[in-house]
């Protein structure tokens, strides 16, 4: 009886860990005009999150302070489990079009963007709803936790108007 509790336990648990290979993300799109954040594998949706973007949302990022949310292709390059906002994955804003965008008109194109869940302090979840970040991508607490499970460093990132 012992025999065949271990093995049906060992089945269950690769099962699990095929499941859970399965369910990696390999893009991720953000429309911002939508506010979704959505996880694909082989073309196939994961999930679907709501999202608050910068304080001026319309348009590409172009410098530094804008409260822009970028637009464009960029990866997912590592994950932040200290950061001030519960949990944040790093985008790798700017690309080399950003930088050319941005140095033509002799600006700084800033960086630092992540996607994070709330600020670690009271009342945060007041700003679920509105558009709140310096030019970051926010979801929930909960919603953070869920993206860094399912998306791993290296993934592409596409954020679109």
């Amino acid at each position: 009886m012992t025999y065949q509790l271990i093995l049906f336990s060992l089945v269950i648990f690769t099962l699990n860990s095929y499941a859970s290979q399965l369910a990696q993300a390999d893009y991720v799109l953000v429309k911002k005009s939508d506010r979704t954040l959505s996880l694909f594998s082989n073309d196939q949706l994961i999930k679907s999150y709501q999202i608050s973007l910068g304080k001026n949302p319309i348009g590409a990022k172009i410098q530094r302070g804008d409260r822009k949310t970028p637009e464009g292709l960029y990866q997912i390059d590592f994950k932040n489990r200290q950061s001030k906002y519960h949990l944040s994955l790093h985008i790798t804003y700017p690309n080399k079009r950003d930088k050319a965008r941005s140095l033509e008109r002799n600006l700084n194109p800033g960086g630092n963007i992540y996607i994070h869940g709330l600020p670690n302090k009271n009342n945060a979840a007041l700003l679920i709803g509105s558009d709140w970040t310096n030019g970051c991508i926010a979801v929930s607490n909960k919603a953070i936790q869920d993206i860094a499970k399912y998306v791993p460093d290296g993934t592409p990132i596409q954020i679109t108007p």
